[in-house]
């Protein structure tokens, strides 16, 4: 039987300090979602709870958060449709020109979003109809968000012998293509997975790149989200926050979850 030591000052020290940190953290976020809910933030509770500011932002800004969705999944199709190959072929090949090019795809994690959104307008700011559609912020974020696909497939790729496999399927008389999709794209999933919901969420709550791209038009969640801070009165920009938690959350939780069975089926 195992005994029991008793808790020193330092557990309780620790204990105290770590939960003072996570309600710096929290009460804020408390406190914006529950200006969304409240008749009147300035007047507290006692003016009571409501979701008419929801029901304002959704009236307000339903295309913006439905142009968010339709941009971060088309950006998890485009980065898929190019990452998984490029990630394959990388970890097939490996040797510094597989390394350098890696390297060079990842450079937009290190640029600000800023210089990267003068990149695009810089190169393309004279294609007019192009410069002003939802397009032009998508090419934005499929530069931003293709490395992070790229290397959480490269890293299962690696993790896993994907030679042996292929070998073993191209013995039995399976094609290229046929190899890909049945043996290649099922072993390397935790990572498309994992690489997928990270893309869907930077994409949903990316804003630096996005402000610059943006047009009145092409208006995204979070652009509008400092929007409504800047131009609306505070409960509805609270409640356009819970909107976002809303989208976000779900997002991270799924994550999180992702990650604990690629370890799994890593082990």
């Amino acid at each position: 039987m195992r005994r029991r030591h008793p808790r020193g000052a330092g557990f309780w020290g620790g204990l105290a300090f770590t939960l003072v940190v996570a309600a710096f953290m929290i009460v804020p976020v408390v406190l914006s979602g529950l200006a969304g809910v409240t008749v009147n933030f300035f007047r507290g509770l006692e003016s009571g709870l409501t979701l008419d500011w929801v029901a304002e932002v959704w009236r307000l800004y339903a295309d913006t958060i439905w142009r968010s969705i339709w941009l971060a999944f088309a950006t998890l199709a485009i980065t898929a449709l190019i990452g998984v190959p490029a990630a394959y072929a990388l970890a097939r090949r490996p040797g510094p020109l597989a390394r350098a090019i890696e390297e060079t795809v990842a450079l937009p994690i290190a640029i600000p979003g800023l210089a990267l959104a003068l990149g695009l307008l810089l190169t393309w700011g004279g294609a007019g109809s192009f410069r002003m559609s939802s397009g032009f912020v998508l090419a934005g974020h499929v530069i931003y968000t293709l490395p992070f696909m790229l290397r959480s497939v490269i890293a299962v790729m690696v993790a896993t012998d994907m030679k042996t496999l292929e070998e073993g399927a191209a013995s039995l008389g399976a094609g290229f293509l046929r190899r890909f999709l049945t043996v290649i794209v099922p072993n390397a999933w935790p990572g498309v997975l994992a690489g997928g919901l990270m893309v869907v969420t930077l994409s949903i709550g990316e804003f630096n790149l996005t402000w610059m791209l943006h047009t009145p038009l092409t208006k995204t969640l979070p652009v509008g989200l400092a929007d409504s801070y800047a131009s609306m009165r505070l409960e509805i920009a609270s409640a356009y926050t819970l909107v976002f938690f809303v989208m976000i959350v779900p997002l991270l939780v799924a994550m999180q979850l992702a990650g604990r069975r690629g370890r799994k089926d890593h082990r």
